[in-house]
């Protein structure tokens, strides 16, 4: 690896097939990101991010773009957890995922988690752009350090759009460096786990969700638009999954 870390992007597009079906015209990536296309049920893909090499490590710089276009189905999901590491070079990794979902598309964004290890520094940015007619469910889990490790410097965006109006634009810093207060009563409280989905649906245009604790460690809120958004903090990566999974059943 040289000094300024290693370059990878994954590009995935979906495409209406015409015959009930999606088809993937792009499903491209290079270097430490590995893309594959797996059997899905019904009309919609299913593609499989996996990580081909460590990391991220420090000074890496991963993207992924995923643009599902009208009529298309997709998903996406990731062979095993992501580890951010450190790394021989110096700086952050960073780690951008950008989501571009047309009308009457549907997009289920279900990666597995990403544990911050020890010693690493990465960033993460999401950015959806969602159109007025299309779904989206996206889920993101953090894990802040790996079986008695103290985490390392984690910082997250996700920003959301629908209809080109921004719904949502939040960021969580954890780790060494990050502000005061992240791990206290008003931030997460001694939890080494935490995660968001975001669901995006036409029908919440007319019928917004009603905001509200779901469960202990996690709380349901309605956006500014066709969407809701689960926030949810556990003490394992077990207990997040279980706490996002009921939700998303609730939200149907």
């Amino acid at each position: 690896m040289n000094a300024a870390g290693v370059r990878s992007v994954a590009r995935i597009v979906a495409r209406d097939d015409g015959r009930g079906g999606t088809a993937l015209p792009v499903l491209a990536s290079d270097g430490p990101l590995a893309l594959r296309r797996t059997r899905a049920t019904g009309a919609g893909a299913r593609v499989m991010l996996i990580g081909a090499m460590s990391g991220p490590l420090g000074g890496d710089h991963f993207t992924v773009h995923a643009r599902v276009e009208e009529g298309a189905t997709l998903s996406v999901g990731s062979a095993a957890a992501t580890i951010a590491l450190p790394g021989q070079a110096k700086g952050e990794a960073r780690y951008d995922v950008r989501l571009d979902v047309a009308d009457d598309a549907e997009l289920h964004w279900l990666p597995e988690q990403l544990i911050s290890a020890q010693g690493s520094d990465l960033c993460v940015t999401t950015r959806a752009e969602v159109a007025a007619t299309a779904r989206l469910v996206l889920r993101e889990e953090q894990v802040l350090g790996r079986t008695g490790e103290r985490p390392g410097r984690l910082t997250s965006r996700l920003t959301l759009r629908v209809a080109g109006r921004l719904v949502l634009d939040q960021e969580l810093a954890c780790g060494p460096g990050a502000p005061g207060g992240w791990d206290g009563p008003a931030g997460l409280a001694g939890h080494r786990a935490v995660g968001q989905l975001v669901v995006v649906r036409p029908e919440f245009g007319a019928e917004p969700v009603q905001g509200g604790v779901l469960a202990e460690g996690a709380a349901l809120m309605p956006l500014a638009g066709p969407a809701a958004l689960v926030t949810a903090v556990a003490p394992d990566a077990l207990r997040l999954r279980r706490l996002l999974d009921e939700a998303l059943a609730q939200l149907g």
